[in-house]
């Protein structure tokens, strides 16, 4: 058992996702996204909070010119283990997008709600193209059928947490994604 698990064995059931074919993973993207932006006007826009440890080793794979922005919604209380619905805005994008290609990074697709309430406000500032670039999707939890480009891993339906999202906002810091007990 790795120091992790020890300390985590009051929450964590198993290890879903190592650290290391995790970064892997995120090396291939950054290279396909490389070559299939090249020569674009690339914006990333990370989630809030849970897509950070995902954009930053993401952009540091990425070898062409690009900017990041950032969004923060919010479609979870405090404690829940699952999505309320109701999708609020806590933080806007800093720049214009009108022009722009647009790539949303974010850590997990579930419902797809969220992402369907994003998509359709980022459209409507007119950018060149909005595509969605996931560390973690559950298809089989989806509600609303959105087009996800770029996947790191289909994952089954399970409460996650590691790498960016958090278990009660704790262990964003985790080098693996975790299963959390339940």
């Amino acid at each position: 058992m790795s120091a992790w698990e020890d300390y985590l064995s009051e929450y964590l059931e198993e290890i879903l996702i190592e650290a290391e074919p995790l970064q892997q993973r995120v090396k291939e993207l950054g290279q396909q996204l490389s070559a299939d932006y090249a020569g674009k006007n690339l914006l990333l826009i990370c989630i809030l909070k849970g897509g950070v440890p995902f954009l930053t080793d993401l952009m540091r794979q990425i070898t062409i010119p690009h900017e990041i922005d950032f969004l923060a919604v919010s479609s979870y209380d405090r404690g829940a283990r699952a999505s309320g619905g109701v999708v609020r805005i806590l933080k806007d994008l800093d720049e214009p997008i009108e022009g722009r290609h647009v790539l949303i990074v974010e850590d997990i697709i579930d419902s797809g709600n969220t992402l369907n309430y994003i998509t359709r406000l980022l459209n409507e500032r007119h950018p060149a193209s909005i595509k969605i670039c996931t560390l973690l999707d559950k298809v089989e939890r989806r509600e609303v059928e959105i087009p996800v480009d770029y996947v790191g891993f289909p994952i089954e339906d399970r409460y996650v947490f590691g790498y960016g999202l958090d278990l009660d906002e704790k262990f964003r810091n985790l080098p693996f994604v975790g299963i959390a007990k339940t």
